[in-house]
């Protein structure tokens, strides 16, 4: 008899051991940790916080919220073997980040046909949640569309007629041109392009650039290279007087990750889209700037906020979602609202696409580093188009 009972506690021991680990509600992350550490390294502190938060305030209806992170190297396909793994072998309920947009389009398409909910952060190009949009996928971060929009807006009041333009050779770059150019000429028909360069992404020859851009007398440039391109472009160009006495119009560049390197090398009277962390005075980024330098001993850059608001988000989605399965997810997504660093955000049921907007201002240089100025915080529910027109957008 007591054999039986020893037996019969072990098996109950070990059915509650099961259920304990069953009870765990895990997510997949994939990121391009290895291709572009400036960004996904801040990311990755911001999204350990919210999931620490979470825990902390019961998890996900009583279960612990687990993230299973991988890194794609900046590469669809490594990307889409990272997303089979962690759906096939780590059993997550959803899958979430990337970073570049063709990485994310691969991801997005995976999720598609696997029939897996995928949460974006970063990726932003439009057909993500429009032409290329399907049921499966949500993207947090404002596209193309709404900073282009933002800064064709700014651009528009520009005296200049004569744009060049000079972005990443690859998904982002050349839709970020394209919506761009559309709306500014919408806005201003006098305006005309008169070069466009063409880079590839992380092997800018600035040089080159610079000269060529240079050649077509522009007077306004706009600007969508970023990390150690734009370090590399923002010097080159300054040597050569390139920026001299032209306007230029730049999306990213004020985000802490690609103006900091600069140091007192950054540009000066930019209109950019950016991350002014030091100057955003709102109770919930407040809170969120003491959490995140309480924690880390260091300031945020735009990686931390979109990380921390993507895990936010997912959490959210599970939290009222009646189960894990995807069907359940993604009515459960449509229209959630969520709180985030930059106030309430609500992912439309129309396009899967987030209202969360973007800081356009002035670059600056103080104190020997590169700031953003004259700020203003833009929502991006100002700037997409209606539900009923993105709807249209979709396939």
């Amino acid at each position: 008899m007591t054999s039986l009972l020893r037996i019969a506690g072990l098996f109950l021991g070990l059915s509650c051991a099961g259920q304990a680990l069953a009870a765990d509600i895990k997510i997949g992350e994939i990121n391009s940790y290895s291709g572009l550490p400036a960004f996904t390294e801040p990311y990755r502190k911001g999204w350990e916080m919210a999931v620490d938060e979470i825990n902390a305030a019961g998890g996900i209806n009583g279960n612990k919220l687990v993230v299973i992170s991988k890194d794609d190297g900046g590469k669809p396909g490594d990307a889409i073997t990272a997303a089979n793994e962690l759906v096939s072998r780590e059993g997550v309920v959803m899958l979430s980040g990337s970073f570049f947009s063709n990485v994310g389009l691969a991801v997005a398409d995976f999720a598609k046909q696997k029939k897996v909910f995928y949460l974006a952060g970063e990726p932003l190009t439009d057909a993500i949640v429009w032409s290329k949009g399907n049921d499966y996928t949500f993207r947090l971060r404002p596209s193309n569309y709404v900073q282009a929009a933002m800064l064709a807006q700014e651009a528009a009041k520009l005296p200049a007629k004569r744009w060049a333009t000079i972005a990443p050779n690859y998904e982002y770059g050349q839709s970020a041109v394209a919506v761009f150019k559309e709306l500014l000429l919408k806005a201003r028909p006098d305006v005309e392009f008169v070069t466009e360069q063409w880079p590839p992404q992380g092997k800018i020859d600035a040089g080159s650039v610079a000269q060529a851009v240079e050649a077509a007398k522009p007077e306004a440039i706009l600007n969508v290279t970023f990390g150690a391109d734009l370090v590399k472009l923002v010097r080159e160009g300054t040597t050569r007087g390139l920026f001299k006495d032209r306007s230029v119009v730049s999306f990213l560049t004020g985000e802490p990750e690609y103006l900091d390197p600069l140091q007192a090398d950054a540009p000066q009277g930019w209109i950019v889209t950016g991350y002014p962390w030091y100057g955003i005075d709102t109770p919930e980024h407040k809170a969120f700037l003491d959490a995140y330098q309480k924690r880390y001993n260091d300031y945020p850059r735009l990686g931390s906020v979109v990380g921390y608001s993507l895990i936010k988000s997912a959490a959210a989605i599970l939290s009222r979602a009646k189960s894990t399965d995807t069907a359940d997810l993604i009515e459960a997504a449509k229209g959630i609202p969520v709180d985030t660093p930059f106030g309430k955000i609500t992912f439309r049921a129309a396009d899967h696409q987030s209202t969360l907007g973007a800081f356009v201002g002035k670059t600056a240089v103080k104190d020997g580093k590169g700031v953003m100025v004259d700020f203003k915080y833009m929502s991006g529910s100002d700037f997409l188009p209606s539900e009923a027109d993105a709807a249209k957008l979709r396939p």
